[in-house]
C-alpha cells in the first residue's frame, strides 16, 4: 500500500482547504485511513481517522466540528476538509493505513504511511 497527500498551502485564518490522500494497492480501500499532524519541534498527532468503507469517523477534539474526512474507494482516495483553521493548525499533514481495527488513533500503530504536505495558516 502507497499513499501520497496533496493540497496543502498558504490560507488565512478563517478559510479552508481540502486534502487528499491518494493510495494505491489493493488492500487499500479495505484499510482505516488516519490524518495525522506535526508542527515543527512537536510530536506527530492523531487528527482523524475514517473506517474502511467510510460509514465511522472520529477526530481529536482540537479539530472536532470543523474537519471531516470522507473517502471515495471507488477512487481509491481519502479527503480532509479542514474549514475555520486556526494558525494553530499550521503543520504537515500526513495520511497513513492501518492494519489495526477501526478506530486507531497511535501513530505506532499504522504501517503505511504517505508523505506530508505542509499547511500554513496565517493569521
Amino acid at each position: 500500500v502507497q499513499l501520497q497527500a496533496s493540497g496543502g498551502g498558504l490560507v488565512q485564518a478563517g478559510g479552508s482547504l481540502r486534502l487528499s490522500c491518494a493510495g494505491s494497492g489493493r488492500t487499500f480501500s479495505s484499510l482505516p485511513v488516519g490524518w495525522f499532524r506535526q508542527a515543527p519541534g512537536k510530536e506527530r498527532v492523531f487528527v482523524g481517522i475514517i473506517s474502511w468503507n467510510g460509514d465511522n469517523t472520529l477526530y481529536a477534539g482540537s479539530v472536532k466540528g470543523r474537519f471531516t474526512i470522507s473517502r471515495d474507494n471507488a477512487k481509491s482516495t481519502v479527503y480532509l476538509q479542514m474549514n475555520i483553521l486556526e494558525p494553530e493548525d499550521t503543520a504537515t499533514y500526513y495520511c497513513a493505513a492501518t492494519l489495526r481495527l477501526y478506530p486507531e488513533t497511535r501513530p505506532t500503530q499504522f504501517q503505511y504511511w504517505g508523505r506530508g504536505t505542509l499547511v500554513t495558516v496565517s493569521s
